[in-house]
């Protein structure tokens, strides 16, 4: 059914074939057409007429690996069939931020940006806070702790780190590609810090003896 609209009325931009850019367009008729509709639409620059379709996008869910700190999981996340997705995208799952760090196509090939019935699988990690493992040894004894922090936050080897009122040293850094000695990591990076007493043990043999 047409429904006539007032002349006033306007898209707020729309690309003009004539203008071969992005312009403000006049809306002229509205046609409804299932759940969309098709607007007949003036270009305000050049008088260009033409017909815009606009449909509502299909749900469709996409397979994604959501990393927090260490933790990896499986989720289906919901989308538009035609949203454009990029390399960088910040979306919100579960009250919790994520950003778009790989897409994969139906080839497995690595994409910046895909419409998002085209992607096969998508990585995201948290980028609002950060898990990070923690193995304190001192001695023969082992503990192990989860701490949350800023994904930018950067942790060093030889640094002093205080957990629960007691201070220790960082020992190693393990990323995905192994562990390190030396250097500096963020914590989005890491999988598990190891942490030392601050003091040499050998030292601390002997006060006790005295």
């Amino acid at each position: 059914m047409n429904q006539g609209l007032d002349d006033e009325e306007t898209v707020d931009v729309s690309e003009c074939s004539n203008c071969e850019d992005f312009t403000e367009h006049r809306i002229l008729r509205k046609v409804n057409k299932g759940e969309g509709e098709d607007l007949l639409i003036q270009c305000v620059d050049c008088n260009e007429v033409q017909t815009l379709h606009l449909r509502p996008g299909k749900a469709i869910k996409i397979t994604s690996i959501l990393s927090d700190g260490a933790e990896s999981q499986t989720h289906s996340i919901e989308s538009d069939d035609d949203e454009l997705i990029s390399v960088g995208d910040v979306f919100d799952e579960d009250g919790i931020l994520y950003r778009v760090t790989r897409i994969d196509d139906s080839d497995t090939r690595s994409k910046q940006t895909l419409v998002a019935r085209e992607i096969s699988t998508l990585w995201a990690v948290r980028c609002d806070k950060c898990k990070v493992r923690l193995t304190m040894t001192d001695g023969e004894e082992s503990s192990s702790k989860t701490i949350e922090c800023s994904p930018d936050e950067v942790f060093s080897c030889g640094t002093i780190m205080e957990i629960e009122g007691v201070r220790w040293r960082i020992r190693a850094l393990h990323t995905g590609k192994g562990r390190t000695l030396r250097g500096k990591r963020h914590a989005v990076d890491l999988r598990r810090i190891y942490l030392h007493p601050p003091y040499n043990p050998r030292d601390d043999l002997r006060q006790n003896r005295r």
